[in-house]
């Protein structure tokens, strides 16, 4: 098969350009000013639109295996071809965790049956499995993950000496979640005493406080100097965390690295009286403050990473407060437009957001041949139009949870087309759900940080 992309301008490290994609078996064989002569199988105009390459989200939550209610590898990849993300990392806290080497195998063979884009799988750490470290699969996973706090799933790790035999023996990516969980309980045990056994949803960020995220970001920081460890830290929520990251060049990414989640840029704590639970996530999101700093972050390089923690649950799930409402929303098919919205309010340019969501995930986990518009590189491409005026209602959401905290939001952006590997699998409206992604591969040298 024979593809060409024209007339559209293409954003690739950091540069926009008009021009063409000519793209052959599912690779990108050639970009160019010049119309090419040749003929093509099929023709994509991109007239008016911007060319990116598909979206890495490096952080979601598909729910499969074991809460499959909520979601499935197949619902959420189907959300992800619509929203321009042609690969994902999925997290371990399903059930089984992905704690074991059969349940991560286990993983890949669901994905290979269900997953409508590319996928692969971080390996769970806990008290007692790092034994395990030295018989992954490295071309296989992006890393381990660790929760450094109690959130969704219980998979805390939280005794010291486990703690530093992780961080002293992962030769892979180590993606922390850190919350401190006894500065929570404290925070939960005040707030019940005042407001009863569920306090309202709006003193969530007052429980799972700021001190509760530095503490512990600080200590996973302090850890991963004294081993290191390539560390990259999820979801940062507050400010002063900001200070504990170096920031990053253009050439190279420093050993420590900070993701910043949809959430958590997109929403202040303000807006729980709008939208009540719907938006209670971990860790919390927290003032108006926070949110402006971490938007500032995105610019001066201390967060190298924008992703989404997709992470649906039931809307009866989402109802009560601190205590009763799960936390987690889905985000994976809004991520993209969301942050096209943000170029808009001029927050970032469309070169810089390109960075944040397709080139430095690459990059960072050593991805192989994604992430970029190159030539020799598979052919991962979102088309998406600006000025194309749209809204979000129910009918519009493939998460299998059903709803979205972005309904009844106008969007000015829309993403016309998604290729996963030179094969179109969404286009205005349609998934293609007889296509099957490919599992990602990595080479972890590529990584190089410097000290």
């Amino acid at each position: 098969m024979r593809l060409l992309i024209k007339g559209g301008h293409i954003v690739n490290e950091g540069r926009t350009q008009n021009g063409y994609i000519v793209i052959e078996d599912g690779v990108i064989t050639e970009i160019t000013k010049q119309q090419p002569v040749a003929s093509f199988d099929e023709t994509i105009d991109a007239t008016g639109c911007y060319v990116l390459p598909g979206v890495i989200d490096d952080h979601v939550h598909f729910r499969e295996p074991g809460l499959t209610q909520k979601a499935d590898i197949d619902s959420e990849s189907r959300a992800a071809a619509a929203g321009g993300v042609t690969t994902y990392f999925d997290m371990p806290n399903c059930v089984p965790q992905t704690t074991t080497l059969e349940a991560l195998e286990e993983k890949f063979q669901l994905a290979a049956q269900k997953s409508h884009v590319n996928y692969s799988f971080f390996f769970g750490a806990t008290n007692d499995n790092a034994a395990l470290f030295a018989q992954l699969p490295e071309n296989r996973i992006p890393g381990v993950k660790l929760f450094m706090g109690a959130s969704t799933g219980n998979m805390l790790v939280d005794k010291q000496q486990a703690l530093e035999h992780i961080f002293k023996t992962c030769k892979l990516p180590l993606m922390s979640h850190c919350e401190d969980t006894d500065i929570i309980n404290r925070n939960m045990a005040n707030a019940q005493e005042a407001w009863g056994e569920d306090p309202p949803v709006g003193l969530h960020a007052m429980i799972r406080s700021e001190e509760a995220c530095l503490a512990s970001t600080r200590k996973a920081v302090e850890l991963a100097k004294k081993y290191g460890t390539r560390l990259h830290v999820a979801h940062i929520s507050t400010a002063e965390e900001l200070e504990l990251f170096e920031s990053n060049h253009h050439s190279q990414f420093p050993q420590i690295t900070a993701e910043a989640c949809l959430g958590h840029l997109y929403f202040s704590q303000l807006d729980h009286e709008r939208l009540g639970a719907k938006i209670k996530v971990n860790p919390s999101i927290k003032t108006p403050v926070d949110q402006f700093l971490l938007r500032e972050a995105l610019n001066d390089g201390h967060i190298t990473v924008v992703a989404t923690d997709h992470a649906p649950h039931l809307l009866e799930q989402k109802q009560g407060g601190c205590v009763k409402a799960a936390s987690g929303m889905p985000m994976i098919q809004f991520s993209l437009v969301t942050m096209l919205e943000l170029v808009d309010n001029g927050v970032l340019s469309i070169e810089r957001l390109v960075e944040l969501m397709c080139h430095h995930p690459a990059r960072l986990f050593g991805v192989e041949r994604r992430g970029f518009l190159c030539e020799g590189y598979q052919a991962d491409v979102v088309i998406v139009r600006p000025h194309s005026p749209w809204r979000v209602t129910k009918d519009v959401i493939l998460s299998k949870c059903g709803w979205s905290p972005m309904e009844g939001h106008d969007y000015q952006w829309q993403v016309e087309r998604t290729l996963c590997n030179g094969h179109t699998v969404y286009e205005k409206g349609c998934v293609d759900d007889t296509y099957i992604g490919e599992a990602v591969t990595f080479n972890h040298s590529f990584f190089n940080f410097h000290h």
